[in-house]
C-alpha cells in the first residue's frame, strides 16, 4: 500500500521523486511508528495524508492500509473511529462510501467499548450518505455480519446500527433485518445494549436503563409493523408508564405526541388513553407538567368519530391539577377547534373558577395571564356574565403581583371589546373602587386610570375619570395623593387643554405645598411635565 508516498522507512526517498509528497511520507511513516503519540498524531492528521493522496489513491491504498493494520493502542484507534466519519468527502463522494465501512466494520468489533461507540456512531452518520441501493448491496450486509458475529462486541455494535437502515430499505430487506434482530444472541454481556431496544428491559432494576429503555422503545415503535409493536414494544411502554420511578414516568409523558404517531389511532383509543389519563393524575408535578404539555397534540390526533368522546370522558376529568389545566387553556385556541365552544365553556368554566381563586397566587397570575385569550374564545356575553366578577375581584388581591396583572388584564379586555364596553361595564366598577377603606385598593383605581384613560379616549377620560382622580386628591394617605399626582401627569396628555388648566392646575398647585416631600416632589413634576407653571 502507499507505493509511492510511504513505500520506504527513510521519508527521504519520496523527495527523490516528488517533493511535494515529502511530509506525507513523515505522516505515513508516523502511522507505523513504535511511539504511541506518534501514531496518534498522525492519525489526527489524517484528513491531510488524504487530500494529498487524492480520492483514488485514499480509497486504493490508504484505506485498505488502515483496515489491515487495526490492531493498536485503543487511543489511536478511537481517534481513528472519529476521522473516518467525515471522510466522505476525501474518497470522493456519497458514490464511494462504501469503501470506508471495512475499516469502520473492524473496529466496531474491538474489545474497547468507547472505540466500538465511535465506530457506531461514524457507522451511522455515514449511513445517511448511502443511497438506499447502496445501502442495501453494502451497508445491511455488513450489519448482518456484526449481528451474527462469534463475539458479543460486534453483536452489540449492530444493536445500534438497525435503525439507521431498516427505514430506508426495501419491504424484502425490511424482513431480513428484524429475522437478524431476533436472531442475535443475547448472552449477558449483551443485555445492556439489547434491552435498550427490547421488551425485558422493562425489569432492569436501574432507572437510568429503564430511561433509555423508553426512549429507544418509542424510537423501535415507528419502525416495525403493527402485530410485533403489540408484541414486542407495547407492553414495555405501558409499564414504563406506570414505572415506580418518576423519572421513567417523566420521559414516557414526555415522549407521548411521538408514541401515539408512531402506534397508530388504534392502539391510542385501547392502551394509550388510560395511560395518558394516568400522567395526567400522576402523584408527581412533573409528570403531570409534561403530560399537560402534550394534552393538545394527543387530542388533535385522535379519531375523529371518537375524539370528542374521549376528550369529555377520559381526559377533561382528569384536568384537576393546575399545571394541566393551565396548559389547556393555553392552547384554548386549539382545543375550541377540536371540541367546540359549546362543550368547552361548560367543561372549562368550573376549572377557571377554582384556578382564579386558588390558594397559590401564581396559579392565580396564571390565569390572569391567559385571561384575554379565555375572553376572545368565548365571547363578551358569556364574558360578561361568568368571567367579569373574577377580573375585579384580582384588582382586590392581597397580593400586589395579582392587582398588577389584573390590570394589565382590564387595559387587554378592552383593547378586545372596545371603549364603549369599557363605560358600561368595567369603568363604573374602576371608579367605585375610590371609595373603598382600604387604601391599597384606592390606589389600584388610579393605576386602572392610568392604563384605561388612553385606550378609552379623552371624552371617557374627561367626564368620568378625571373628577374621581381630582377628588382624591385631598385622601388622608399620602401614599394615594401622591398617586394621584402621577396620575394626573399620565392622563394629562389625554385631556383638552381647558379641563387641564381649569381643574388640573389647581389640585396640582395644592398638593405641590402638601406636607409630604413625596407628594410635593411627584406635583412639581406633573406641574413641569404638562407645563402648568
Amino acid at each position: 500500500y502507499l507505493s509511492h508516498a510511504g513505500q520506504s522507512n527513510n521519508p527521504s526517498s519520496a523527495s527523490e521523486g516528488d517533493d511535494s509528497l515529502y511530509p506525507i511520507a513523515v505522516l505515513i511513516d508516523e502511522l507505523r511508528n513504535e511511539d504511541v503519540q506518534l501514531r496518534l498524531n498522525s492519525i489526527k492528521k489524517l484528513s491531510t495524508i488524504a487530500l494529498a493522496l487524492g480520492v483514488e489513491r485514499t480509497r486504493t491504498e490508504l484505506l485498505p492500509f488502515l483496515t489491515d493494520t487495526i490492531y493498536d493502542e485503543d487511543e489511536v484507534l478511537l481517534a481513528l473511529a472519529e476521522q473516518l466519519g467525515s471522510f466522505t468527502v476525501l474518497v470522493g463522494g456519497p458514490e464511494f462510501v462504501n469503501c470506508l465501512l471495512p475499516p469502520l466494520e473492524s473496529l466496531a468489533t474491538v474489545e474497547e467499548t468507547v472505540v466500538r461507540d465511535k465506530a457506531v456512531e461514524s457507522l451511522r452518520k455515514i449511513s445517511q450518505e448511502h443511497s438506499p441501493v447502496d445501502l442495501e448491496v453494502h451497508f445491511v450486509p455488513l450489519v448482518k455480519r456484526l449481528a451474527s458475529g462469534d463475539w458479543f462486541t460486534s453483536r452489540t455494535s449492530a444493536c445500534g446500527l438497525f435503525s439507521v437502515c431498516y427505514p430506508r430499505v426495501s419491504s424484502t430487506v425490511k424482513a431480513e433485518i428484524r429475522h437478524s434482530f431476533r436472531n442475535n444472541d443475547f448472552t449477558p454481556s449483551l443485555q445492556r445494549n439489547i434491552k435498550l431496544r427490547v421488551s425485558s428491559i422493562s425489569f432492569s432494576l436501574q432507572d437510568s436503563v429503564r430511561l433509555l429503555a423508553v426512549e429507544a422503545g418509542v424510537s423501535i415503535a415507528t419502525l416495525l409493523p403493527q402485530e410485533d409493536l403489540e408484541a414486542l414494544v407495547m407492553p414495555t411502554l405501558l409499564q414504563a408508564a406506570d414505572d415506580k420511578s418518576w423519572r421513567v414516568r417523566y420521559m414516557v409523558a414526555d415522549k407521548f405526541s411521538e408514541l401515539q404517531k408512531a402506534v397508530g389511532p388504534e392502539i391510542t383509543k385501547t392502551d394509550l388513553v388510560p395511560a395518558f389519563q394516568n400522567l395526567l393524575k400522576d402523584c408527581e408535578a412533573e409528570v403531570r407538567t409534561a403530560a399537560a404539555n402534550k394534552v393538545k397534540v394527543f387530542c388533535e390526533n385522535l379519531l375523529e368519530d371518537s375524539r370528542e368522546t374521549i376528550i369529555m370522558t377520559h381526559i377533561l376529568p382528569c384536568v384537576k391539577c393546575p399545571e394541566v389545566r393551565l396548559n389547556i387553556i393555553s392552547n384554548l385556541d386549539c382545543v375550541n377547534e377540536v371540541i367546540g365552544i359549546r362543550q368547552l365553556s361548560q367543561s372549562l368554566l368550573p376549572a377557571i373558577v377554582e384556578l382564579a381563586e386558588d390558594a397559590k397566587w401564581r396559579v392565580r397570575l396564571a390565569i390572569i395571564e391567559y385571561m384575554p385569550l379565555l375572553a376572545g374564545q368565548l365571547g363578551v356575553e358569556f364574558f360578561d356574565e361568568k368571567l367579569n366578577s373574577l377580573c375585579m375581584a384580582w384588582l382586590i388581591d392581597h397580593v400586589f403581583a395579582i392587582r398588577e396583572a389584573a390590570t394589565c388584564n382590564l387595559m387587554k379586555l378592552v383593547e378586545k371589546f372596545g371603549a364603549e364596553w369599557a363605560q358600561n361595564t368595567i369603568v363604573p366598577k374602576v371608579l367605585g373602587m375610590a371609595n373603598d377603606s382600604n387604601y391599597l385598593h384606592r390606589m389600584t383605581t388610579l393605576f386602572c386610570i392610568n392604563a384605561l384613560s388612553e385606550i378609552c379616549g379623552q371624552e371617557i377620560t374627561t367626564k368620568h375619570m378625571l373628577p374621581v382622580v381630582l377628588k382624591m386628591s385631598t385622601d388622608q394617605v399620602a401614599n394615594v395623593r401622591f398617586n394621584v399626582a402621577r396620575c394626573l401627569q399620565k392622563i394629562g396628555p389625554d385631556l383638552d387643554s381647558s379641563a387641564l388648566q381649569a381643574e388640573v392646575k389647581p389640585v396640582l398647585e395644592k398638593l405641590a405645598t402638601d406636607q409630604d416631600m413625596d407628594v410635593k416632589y411627584f406635583a412639581l413634576e406633573a406641574i413641569s411635565v404638562l407645563a402648568l407653571a
